[in-house]
């Protein structure tokens, strides 16, 4: 094999040098900052799962209605289109960072025609095949970076579910609030007819001379609050409306919304917490704080690896001739080779100064995930507190509305036959009114309970997958 056919191999072998080892810190996950089981005591749910199950949002929201809405939100939100165009964004520059592991190879050909006043034209063809600059990666600065850079692509991704899930969430709140204002506003209605009438008939009283002005007096300002609670729950109900067709990106349908908050909340199912907290890794926001700290891992491999010589190499194979027709013959083929060598000797600390920034870099990053893990535990801590007492609190509110309405009817009873006075009925009618009132805000409590629960331990392996499962990059990992 002659000297010119045993140099194309040897690039190549160089080539394939590159690359087999970055300097990167062996990444170990830190351990959880919080307790491995969650609180318990009486303001806590008590648990008996080990684990928590996979679960989607159709079998904690089972309201048909609901499931309509988040999966118009899950094609029409806005924020869902954001997260989208971040995980394109972030997957394209993972391309672009990836493309420096292989060289650039390009392809020309050309004619030229020179020639003088003594003599005829001289035309000379070319083609050629070539690769310029390409770095040797043999201590894995370039494969460092793109390891970076492929762990920011799956933060990125993390960050779109998490998204999702959160806006799940919002969603079922939004829908319950609705729905509790549609509940308030009934009560408000009824409580204005009850007062209309009472106002009516004291105002007989009076002119039949049995009731006093007091009478009528305390009887419409009853009224007069009644229709003002009235024209305030209308405008809520119209801005949780819109505040729900915010969410869900689209117009929504009079078919689509609850009637009554007592009509829905019993399609909440309960969701199971489990007995350890570890299943928070699993969390969307908590897996792209992870990721973005093995991203950060990555750098400092490249930071280490900028110490050391850059090789590059350039290569040229081309086919010469003075005739078109003898530029495939072998006396036309000539090459070219070359490469460059790079020490960094002296850069006033540049190097070192990016090794310790990457350094701090994950220090922070470390900070940030043992903080994400910290929050996810206080907000399952808080609403697993919030489920320990609330059905206690529902129980309590119920009584307390039977009581309240047992004893309007009877003071109502009593002075119709003379033997209560009116301002009596009308302390039991605003004790009734306010009872109806807070039974629904707990009951509003209650499922919004449930949602947080849902959105806080982050277990919806269909929202993980809903609509990126066509995104997911076609690209082997590059090992260490």
């Amino acid at each position: 094999m002659t000297r010119r056919h045993r140099l194309l191999p040897l690039f190549l072998a160089m080539t394939a040098l590159a690359g087999c080892k970055t300097m990167e810190p062996k990444y170990q996950r830190p351990d959880p900052p919080v307790p491995i089981s969650w609180p318990q005591g009486n303001s806590y749910l008590r648990q008996s799962e080990a684990a928590l199950p996979t679960l989607t949002y159709r079998e904690i929201f089972q309201d048909p209605r609901l499931q309509i809405l988040i999966d118009l939100s899950l094609t029409n939100n806005r924020d869902l289109r954001i997260a989208a165009a971040n995980i394109a964004s972030a997957r394209a520059l993972y391309r672009v960072q990836r493309a420096d592991i292989f060289p650039t190879i390009t392809a020309g050909g050309g004619a030229t025609v020179t020639g003088t006043g003594n003599s005829g034209p001289d035309t000379r063809f070319s083609a050629d095949v070539g690769a310029s600059n390409f770095e040797l990666d043999l201590f894995g600065r370039i494969r460092s970076l793109t390891n970076a850079q492929l762990n920011q692509y799956f933060a990125t991704e993390a960050a779109a579910r998490a998204t999702r899930l959160t806006l799940v969430g919002e969603i079922a709140t939004a829908y319950f609030t609705y729905a509790a204002d549609q509940s308030l506003l009934k009560i408000s209605q009824q409580t204005e007819a009850i007062a209309a009438r009472a106002t009516t008939l004291t105002n007989a009283r009076l002119q039949g001379g049995i009731s006093s002005r007091i009478d009528l007096r305390q009887a419409q300002t009853v009224l007069e609050q009644a229709r003002s609670d009235v024209a305030a729950q209308v405008t809520r109900v119209a801005q949780d409306r819109n505040a729900l067709q915010l969410l869900v990106g689209a117009p929504i349908a009079e078919t689509s919304l609850p009637p009554s908050l007592e009509a829905v909340d019993t399609l909440v199912k309960e969701v199971p917490a489990g007995l350890d907290s570890r299943i928070l890794l699993r969390r969307p926001d908590v897996v792209e704080a992870e990721f973005s700290l093995i991203s950060t891992n990555a750098r400092i491999g490249a930071a280490r690896a900028a110490f050391f010589p850059r090789i590059s190499l350039t290569g040229l194979l081309g086919l010469a001739s003075n005739a078109l027709g003898a530029l495939f013959t072998g006396g036309a083929f000539n090459y070219t080779a070359g490469a460059n060598v790079s020490l960094p000797i002296f850069d006033a600390g540049a190097n070192r100064g990016n090794l310790q920034y990457a350094e701090a870099q994950r220090q922070l990053f470390v900070a940030r995930y043992e903080q994400t893990i910290q929050t996810a535990f206080r907000e399952v801590s808080d609403a697993l507190a919030r489920r320990g007492t609330i059905g206690a609190q529902f129980a309590a509110q119920t009584r307390l509305v039977a009581a309240a309405r047992d004893s309007y009817a009877l003071n109502e009873a009593r002075y119709r036959n003379g033997i209560a006075s009116f301002l009596e009925v009308l302390d039991a009618q605003r004790t009734l009114y306010t009872a109806e009132q807070s039974l629904v805000r707990t009951r509003l409590t209650r499922a919004t309970n449930l949602a947080d629960l849902y959105r806080t331990l982050g277990g919806d392996q269909t929202i993980d997958t809903a609509t990126i499962a066509a995104d997911k990059p076609h690209f082997p990992l590059i090992g260490k």
